[in-house]
């Protein structure tokens, strides 16, 4: 394949975050950019030396010559962009969650299922240095079968809210859990073919407001629970509102013979224990380890990573998953999150909606394969 020409919508803002893996890599070029915020637009097209600018992202669909587009707009904007894209078959890459209702990933599946191209979602905790080492180390077998895991995303976003208005209506405008997918990707990698296929979520009640004094409609800490195809347990918590530090990034894994604790805080250590290594530890106790005695597992691209790895988005993170992403398209493989993985992180998050709704009431989580 000749190089891959990318567009990207949102340049202005999450969007931005793509430049760097994008222009460094040997089989792609930003070839055009749009966004809303024509100052944002014109000064990234500046920096970018990019001819074709756009404000509207119709006009860059249809008035250049793209192989791939960067969907990195606000939530709502996420399907119907993605499937003017797959009309024209241009492979996609969306920024997450993959739709905020089910009726529309519905027509996603449809339109991705019709393409000659292909659909992808941007799901950047998967490649987050310890989540990737966790994932090798659960292929590994050291963690034995596992069956549970926890995932937190508390991040406020009250101020965010009123900088991003979207965000005041599709995350904390709607109850339940509205942003499941930073959560429930590294979990679904490390339980490998297996999805939700049920879902309960409760709140724990609604005690901020808003500038305008209007309260929250999403309640401050929401907690789902979901049972798998393969009999597993997972619980997401999923806190934007309460008052305290970030805790975005928080895990814990079973297994039979092993189990993972992430850090909680900034001065905290990412830890593991192993059934495997008890015999070396006469205390008779069990006792964790630092999971960076277990480097040597860790997946190439994190094992001398180049210096703009580092100087990306999100750890690191953002390069890797935009890297990996191209490496496929380029190969003419299937991109690492495909539409049905995209709907497998997607979907648990849209139906706790209806069970926050139903009084935490169960209810089964459609799987986007059976759709046809």
């Amino acid at each position: 394949m000749s190089e891959l020409a990318v567009g990207i919508a949102g340049i202005g803002g999450r969007g931005g975050s793509f430049t760097a893996p994008i222009e460094s890599h040997p089989a792609a070029r930003v070839h055009a950019i749009c966004d809303t915020d024509t100052d944002a637009l014109a000064t990234t097209a500046d920096t970018l030396n990019v001819d074709h600018a756009y404000p509207a992202y119709e006009s860059m669909l249809e008035e250049t010559d793209l192989d791939v587009v960067v969907v990195a707009t606000p939530m709502p904007f996420h399907v119907p962009q993605s499937i003017a894209a797959l009309e024209r078959d241009v492979h996609v890459i969306s920024e997450v969650p993959a739709g905020v209702s089910i009726e529309e990933c519905r027509d996603l599946v449809a339109a991705a299922t019709a393409s000659a191209a292909t659909y992808a979602m941007a799901e950047n905790y998967v490649y987050h240095r310890p989540n990737q080492l966790v994932t090798a180390l659960v292929a590994e077998g050291f963690f034995g079968e596992v069956y549970y895991a926890e995932a937190e995303y508390i991040h406020e976003l009250k101020r965010l809210n009123e900088r991003t208005r979207w965000r005041r209506t599709w995350q904390t405008g709607v109850d339940g859990n509205t942003y499941p997918t930073h959560s429930l990707g590294p979990v679904l990698e490390w339980f490998g073919d297996d999805r939700i296929e049920r879902v309960t979520c409760a709140g724990s009640g609604h005690h901020y407001q808003d500038p305008r004094d209007d309260t929250y409609e999403q309640q401050d800490t929401t907690v789902l629970l979901g049972e798998t195809e393969h009999d597993r347990l997972v619980k997401l918590r999923l806190d934007m509102l309460s008052e305290r530090p970030h805790a975005a990034n928080n895990y814990q894994l079973q297994g039979s013979a092993g189990a993972y604790e992430s850090a909680r805080a900034a001065d905290d250590r990412n830890t593991v224990w192993f059934e495997a290594f008890e015999a070396a530890d006469s205390s008779g106790e069990y006792s964790w380890r630092d999971i960076e005695e277990f480097t040597e597992y860790l997946p190439e691209p994190w094992q001398n990573p180049p210096k703009a790895v580092w100087e990306a988005g999100h750890g690191g993170s953002d390069f890797l998953m935009m890297t990996d992403y191209l490496d496929a398209i380029a190969a003419g493989d299937p991109p690492p999150i495909g539409i049905h993985e995209a709907m497998d992180m997607t979907l648990p998050g849209l139906v706790s909606q209806m069970s926050i709704a139903d009084g935490a009431a169960w209810h089964a989580v459609p799987d986007s394969r059976e759709w046809g």
